[in-house]
């Protein structure tokens, strides 16, 4: 019997684990009634002395006749000494109160220079932070850390780098830290001894599953008005669905529940939801059109005409769209604005993907070739040739760093979108017309009516599927649903919901995608989104490029203004002694000043000298120890030798 789990989403208890630690409270002493009103008894007025009185008393507590005052002057070190040494410097009883204050007075342990932590009043074992190891850390690094020695003059940017390398370490500690709290665990589908995977149909799955994954597992026949496309919410809790006749729906899948149904009259060449479930964009037959939640239209944008495929960046709040004359157009849904048409000249665009990492828009051509586009320019940042015939099919992962592609050709090919080089291809008899990749980087692919899933395609050679699926109609969108162990098929008949174990993040970032927010935190959520809205003018093919300095247009921007200025103005001002009065300004003193601070002007040129140095050292011994290991090698005229 195989062994089937899907990752326990959401559904863990929490348990509350309150720490035992006991709190004592000292109650106050009672406190004596005090007598009010006319019963008060009368005191006796307290007698005033003053401090250089001073007052003796005999046994019976009364003041002595003879008492007389002094002045009572502070005794020097040396006559306590003197007392001291005498032995009359206190009374039996006061020494002996002394000795025992001494003698239960906490000493303080030495620890040699090391702060230790009580718990409890006893040593704790493990003093410090826990350590993380470096392969969790590493887990969490979104960018490299910028050098400061290249920043020069420059004391505010050096000090605003210095801040944001120190930020970033302790997120990616924190992050790594918190690692550990994480409940769920990702779901995996393991078959019996000799069985492959792919045998195994969803009915099995469905039988072995718990009840509330099993419900996750059907199919909608809506053979009227099909094909479906579809479309899954960022948080993955409510599904879109578009028909070819112009049948729209929206559910919340999960809980089964028919938000709104419409039928636009009209052909639909593709659906997306926007930044919330309230509202969703539809590529009709002339027009783009916007709808809300409940089936209203909202807008009717003409200037977006004969729309095919469409891709919403939630960061940017750019909605992406490729139309059968060859533009790529971006629109901007927070203010309503169109950012950026594009003329790419490759004619008809009905293949488009986007890239999560850094909002490229991927577009495949009949030629072959598959362009990378940003909204500020209007060529393409690069284009690879993929295939000999017509790209189908394109699909990106979530770190950005793979491309898939589907083509005329019969092939599936892997690239590595980073250099742009091919790491795998595969032959596949029938062609791939969809393609999608999940959160943990398993790969769909529909041949007609057959759904495939692969694993690990760009790591290690595939030669059999991981699951397969067959549906009741050719396949004409394929799309995982995020934080869910589940694969939606749009079809001819309508539409299948299938159980993917192991391919969605079993945790997910509530801050950015709670699939359990309320309406309260939605809109929160909305006015944080607006306030972090990214500009268009910042997408480009490396990220991380925005947290570094630019050298060179910095060096050739300062040479330009020096020769414009006609002087430095970042030189350091020679040093001028001030002038001084009373003869502290003679030839030798301003002589002696000069001379102090004569060395702070060679002190760069010095540090640089001293790195580079080192650089040349470390160059140097890396060749001898690479010399001395080839040396240690024994060859094959090694017996020759004497």
């Amino acid at each position: 019997m195989e062994r089937v789990r899907l990752g326990h989403h959401h559904g863990s208890d929490v348990t509350k684990i309150n720490l035992g630690v006991e709190h004592t409270t000292k109650m106050a002493a009672p406190v004596e009634p005090v007598a009010t009103g006319s019963h008060v008894p009368k005191t006796k007025k307290p007698t005033v002395r003053y401090w250089h009185e001073k007052i003796d008393k005999n046994d019976d507590g009364k003041q002595a006749a003879d008492a007389q005052p002094q002045n009572l002057k502070r005794k020097s070190a040396k006559q306590r000494k003197e007392r001291t040494d005498d032995g009359k410097q206190a009374a039996p009883a006061q020494r002996q109160n002394r000795e025992i204050r001494s003698a239960t007075k906490r000493k303080k342990p030495n620890y040699n220079g090391q702060r230790k932590r009580f718990i409890s009043r006893k040593e704790d074992p493990f003093p410090g932070p826990a350590s993380i190891p470096e392969a969790r850390i590493k887990k969490f690094i979104r960018k490299g850390k910028t050098n400061e020695r290249v920043i020069k003059n420059n004391r505010k940017m050096k000090n605003a780098v210095a801040r944001s390398n120190k930020v970033s370490k302790m997120a990616q500690t924190q992050a790594a830290r918190l690692d550990l709290l994480l409940p769920e665990e990702a779901g995996f589908l393991e078959g019996d001894e000799d069985e492959d995977t792919c045998t195994i149909s969803q009915q099995d799955i469905a039988e072995c599953v718990d009840i509330t994954s099993a419900t996750k597992y059907f199919d909608l026949n809506l053979s009227q008005f099909g094909p479906y496309q579809m479309d899954y919410s960022k948080n993955g809790r409510h599904l879109l669905l578009g028909g070819r006749r112009g049948h729209i729906a929206c559910v919340d899948w999960q809980s089964k529940q028919l938000m709104c149904e419409i039928n636009v009259m009209e052909s639909i060449r593709d659906v997306r939801w926007l930044h919330t479930e309230h509202m969703f964009a539809v590529a009709q037959k002339k027009w783009l059109y916007i709808y809300d939640s409940n089936g209203i239209e909202l807008h009717c944008i003409r200037r977006f005409n004969d729309v095919l495929r469409m891709q919403f960046l939630p960061y940017h709040f750019l909605l992406a769209t490729a139309s059968a004359t060859g533009f790529l157009q971006y629109l901007d849904v927070s203010v309503g604005k169109e950012v950026a048409t594009i003329c790419t000249k490759k004619g008809r665009l009905d293949v488009m993907c986007q890239n999560p990492h850094n909002a490229v828009i991927h577009l495949g051509h009949s030629n072959g070739t598959v362009s990378l586009w940003a909204p500020s320019q209007k060529e393409p940042l690069a284009k690879m040739l993929c295939h000999q015939a017509g790209v189908r099919s394109v699909a990106v992962d979530k770190t950005g760093t793979y491309m898939v592609t589907s083509g005329m050709d019969k092939k599936l090919k892997v690239f590595d979108v980073r250099t742009f080089k091919l790491l795998k291809s595969y032959f596949i008899p029938a062609g791939a017309s969809c393609l999608s990749l999940s959160q943990r980087g398993l790969l769909s692919a529909a041949t007609g009516d057959v759904v495939q899933l692969y694993r690990d395609v760009w790591s290690s050679p595939v030669t059999k599927p991981y699951m397969a699926h067959r549906a009741q109609a050719p396949v004409c969108e394929l799309r995982f649903c995020p934080f869910e162990d589940v694969l939606g098929i749009g079809h001819g008949q309508g539409f299948t919901s299938m159980l993917v174990p192991g391919a969605a993040e079993p945790n997910f970032d509530a801050l950015d995608s709670n699939p359990f927010r309320s309406v309260k935190q939605r809109q929160e959520w909305e006015v944080k989104a607006l306030l972090e809205k990214i500009r268009p003018e910042l997408i480009s093919l490396d990220p991380t490029q925005l947290g570094k300095v630019d050298l060179g247009t910095f060096q050739q921007r300062h040479q330009d203004r020096v020769l414009a200025l006609g002087f430095d103005p970042l030189a350091r001002e020679k040093f001028a002694p001030r002038y001084k009065k009373k003869g502290r300004s003679s030839a030798g003193n301003v002589e002696r000043r000069k001379r102090q601070v004569a060395n702070i002007d060679q002190r760069d040129l010095i540090v640089k000298g001293m790195e580079d140095k080192m650089m040349l050292e470390q160059k140097r011994r890396a060749k001898e120890k690479t010399f001395a290991a080839i040396a240690s090698q024994k060859s094959a005229l090694g017996r020759f030798q004497k």
